[in-house]
């Protein structure tokens, strides 16, 4: 997904003032970048907490590393070649810790299936309960791929950036860019045509039957969700869902994906890079 010219345009112009020593301009420029990064890091490290840490540790590395950008690309695609680089070899997530397999995860989504209502004491609304599965669950799925594969396949079919783009990202040649997509698309789609009722009707797994087990194991808490807040786009899922399932098996997974609402940065982030700055000057 190209960014817009003119978007790219006022990063631009923000990246020459802030190079100067405008601190208005540099906290303008960690607002605007901040929301990409953060999407970025939750989709490879799934805790929102990891996330934010990770988005805090790109952003300082984008400010101290501003000179380092030669206008070559665009400013946001540099961007995404720091945060790709610390994510590669940034210490493992929670998720990862438990060092998750497609055949383990297959595993816990065949555990628990229930038609029972949820039993909580207060409950969320039934349909934020869904969409929060519904994106832990996906988002899940990814942590099963390595991490090279894992986000060739966010660049790729997530934010479908072009080929060129991506592999520039990640720093490698094209062919190998398409060999590490191919791979990661082939497993989640493998995956997720044997696993996810979304993508596939006739599967046994449905997020609303997996509402209970999450919430027992504290995967969930209705009092405090993780990943969304905006009920009224998870009732707009059902017209989607149907236009997903509209489309070739193939192009489902992503498409279920980029169905998912744009994470949003937990916080404004430039108080604390700069308060993080001072620290070090």
């Amino acid at each position: 997904m190209a960014t817009p010219l003119g978007e790219a345009a006022a990063l631009a112009d923000l990246v020459a003032r802030a190079r100067t020593g405008d601190g208005a301009s540099l906290e303008k420029l960690v607002s605007r970048i901040q929301g990409p990064i953060y999407g970025l890091s939750l989709r490879m490290l799934w805790h929102p907490e990891d996330a934010r840490d990770a988005t805090q540790d790109i952003l300082i590395r984008v400010i101290t590393g501003l000179a380092g950008f030669r206008g070559e690309s665009t400013f946001l695609t540099w961007v995404y070649r720091v945060g790709a680089n610390y994510l590669l070899s940034a210490r493992r997530s929670r998720l990862e810790e438990k060092r998750m397999t497609f055949e383990a995860f297959a595993r816990d989504l065949d555990t628990g299936l229930s038609d029972a209502p949820p039993a909580v004491e207060a409950p969320a609304e039934e349909i934020l309960l869904l969409e929060e599965v519904k994106v832990g669950c996906t988002l899940g799925m990814l942590s099963c791929l390595d991490r090279p594969h894992r986000l060739a396949y966010i660049l790729g079919e997530i934010l479908e950036l072009d080929g060129p783009e991506a592999a520039g990202i990640l720093e490698i040649d094209a062919p190998t860019y398409r060999k590490r997509l191919s791979r990661a698309r082939k497993d989640i789609v493998a995956f997720m045509r044997a696993k996810c009722g979304l993508v596939a009707p006739g599967r046994p797994c449905r997020c609303r039957r997996r509402v209970r087990r999450a919430i027992e194991l504290g995967r969930v808490d209705p009092r405090q969700l993780r990943f969304v807040s905006d009920a009224d786009r998870a009732r707009r899922f059902a017209p989607v869902l149907a236009e997903i399932r509209r489309l070739t098996e193939t192009r489902r997974a992503a498409a279920l994906y980029r169905s998912h609402a744009d994470p949003v940065a937990p916080e404004d982030f430039a108080l604390r890079i700069r308060q993080r700055l001072a620290l070090h000057t």
